[in-house]
C-alpha cells in the first residue's frame, strides 16, 4: 500500500524539500519516517509545504553558488596520489571515492563521496580523469595521477 508523504529533507532518487512523493509503506515505515525525512501528507503538515519550497529554492540557489566557485577552483586541477607496486609495476589495492575525498580535503576541496563519478576503483598507474557532479546539477574534473612509490635499492 502506497502512502503519500511530504519530504522535510531532500532525499536522493526521490524528491526534494517541499515534494508530496507517494512511496511503498515499507520504505515509508523503516526509512523516511525513522529519520525524519518525510511527514505523513495530512491538512496540517501540508501547510508546511509552501514554506519547506521557499527554504529550498534558497539553499538551491547558494548550494549552485558554492558549488560553481569549488567546479571553478578544481577544474583542471591536477592531483598525484603514491601508490605502492609490486616489481612487475602492478598496483597493490587500487584508489577509490574515499581515497579522493581524503585526497582533495588534504589539499582544501571539500567534497563528498556520492559526488565523484568513478564507476570502479583505479587499479593501474598512469593519468586519469576524475569527473565530479556536485550539489545542484554542476559538473566538474579534475587529473589524477598516479604513480609508484620509488623500491628501495
Amino acid at each position: 500500500m502506497a502512502h503519500e508523504l511530504l519530504l522535510i529533507e531532500d532525499v536522493e532518487d526521490l524528491g526534494r524539500s517541499g515534494d508530496l512523493v507517494r512511496v511503498r509503506g515499507g520504505y515509508a515505515r523503516n526509512f523516511l519516517l525513522p529519520r525524519r525525512k518525510a511527514v505523513v501528507a495530512t491538512k496540517q503538515t501540508l501547510r508546511l509545504r509552501e514554506k519547506l519550497q521557499q527554504e529550498r529554492q534558497q539553499r538551491a540557489a547558494e548550494d549552485r553558488t558554492a558549488s560553481e566557485q569549488l567546479a571553478e577552483r578544481l577544474t583542471g586541477q591536477h592531483f598525484q596520489v603514491v601508490v605502492k607496486v609490486d616489481p612487475e609495476g602492478h598496483m597493490y589495492g587500487s584508489v577509490s571515492a574515499v581515497d579522493l575525498v581524503a585526497l582533495l580535503g588534504e589539499h582544501g576541496y571539500v567534497v563528498e563521496k556520492r559526488h565523484i563519478l568513478l564507476p570502479h576503483a583505479v587499479r593501474e598507474l598512469g593519468l586519469h580523469k576524475i569527473n565530479l557532479k556536485l550539489n545542484e546539477g554542476v559538473t566538474s574534473h579534475f587529473e589524477l595521477e598516479v604513480i609508484a612509490e620509488e623500491q628501495p635499492l
